[in-house]
């Protein structure tokens, strides 16, 4: 388990989904990332980049340009392999063997060049990899064929999968239903972490206390090892925080304003939070989502989650964020 710091990640990019489609603004500067990127590590750290490629039958040329982009610009840190068209409610199958065929042409062709690869992003969120029949046996699979094509090359990559938290939002009986799909050992001994993507204080009715947010994370992460445990995942295999952050901007549903400052005071408590949970639930990684705003014109908080802003001007969190990384960062 983890004694010292936590390793710092961030989303570079600007897309961003939501529950009512793509988030976009004006392109990403890949040039401006890289400098960012520098800048929040400094002389000793290490930040590395989180990028996501989704595969489907329809998107699989556009996503291998992606990578390939990403590649391009020293992008490709820790990578997310989700699957399915969750715009499209009429697909409900996918090629199995293309899926794991997907798997191992990336990890050929780029594993030299990740840290981690997690399959699925967010496998029990209802409305999107959640709404796939497929998306069990498409997770225990992939994890089970990227681990496999990683130790048939030699490569030093971690495995594992991603997650959410338990809430209206979630597929119901998930990690019931998970324990029960996991039928040998083979899929557990894969799997060398498992990724928690949550946001607290960003789509409830009303804004939390920082009292009430340290609460609320404590809890999350404590309901996830309990439902690890349930599936067959020991303590020994490491929790990382995969997407969190704190969006600026009017939220829609509620009609609440998020400032500037309150982003950084958030950000900051959340982190502190996390890093004084490492040792009793052996988190290992945080990955801030994101770096910019997707349009920081748009007044919702959707496109406006970045710690800088769509022409990469920071925002007071991006200072708070750089300093965490200097203090609580390997």
């Amino acid at each position: 388990m983890t004694t010292l710091g936590i390793t710092f990640g961030i989303y570079p990019l600007s897309v961003a989904g939501t529950p009512f489609g793509l988030a976009v603004g004006p392109a990403d500067d890949y040039n401006k990332i890289q400098l960012a990127l520098t800048d929040l590590q400094g002389d000793s750290k290490q930040v590395y980049p989180r990028t996501y490629l989704i595969y489907s039958k329809e998107w699989e040329s556009k996503m291998l340009e992606n990578a390939e982009r990403y590649f391009e610009f020293n992008l490709l840190g820790d990578l997310t392999i989700g699957c399915g068209d969750w715009t499209n409610n009429d697909e409900q199958e996918i090629d199995l063997n293309n899926w794991l065929k997907f798997i191992r042409q990336v990890i050929n062709k780029y594993g030299s060049q990740l840290n981690s690869i997690q399959i699925t992003n967010e496998p029990n969120l209802s409305f999107m990899e959640g709404s796939k029949s497929y998306i069990m046996q498409a997770l225990i699979e992939g994890v089970i064929a990227a681990k496999q094509e990683a130790q048939l090359l030699n490569l030093p990559l971690k495995i594992g999968f991603g997650s959410v938290p338990e809430s209206p939002a979630s597929v119901p009986h998930f990690w019931t239903n998970f324990a029960k799909a996991v039928d040998s050992t083979t899929f557990i001994e894969s799997v060398d972490f498992v990724g928690h993507n949550f946001y607290v204080d960003v789509f409830e009715d009303k804004p939390l206390d920082l009292n009430e947010i340290t609460a609320s994370i404590e809890h999350t992460l404590r309901d996830l090892r309990e439902n690890l445990t349930t599936v067959g995942i020991p303590v020994s295999v490491p929790i990382r925080v995969t997407e969190n952050g704190w969006p600026t901007g009017m939220n829609p549903v509620a009609g609440i304003e998020r400032s500037y400052e309150r982003q950084s005071v958030v950000l900051h408590t959340v982190i502190r939070t996390i890093y004084d949970l490492r040792m009793e639930f052996n988190i290992t990684h945080y990955a801030l989502f994101g770096l910019r705003d997707a349009d920081s014109s748009k007044d919702d908080l959707f496109h406006q989650y970045g710690i800088v802003r769509d022409d990469y001007s920071p925002k007071p969190a991006y200072n708070t964020f750089k300093k965490l990384i200097q203090v609580l960062g390997l």
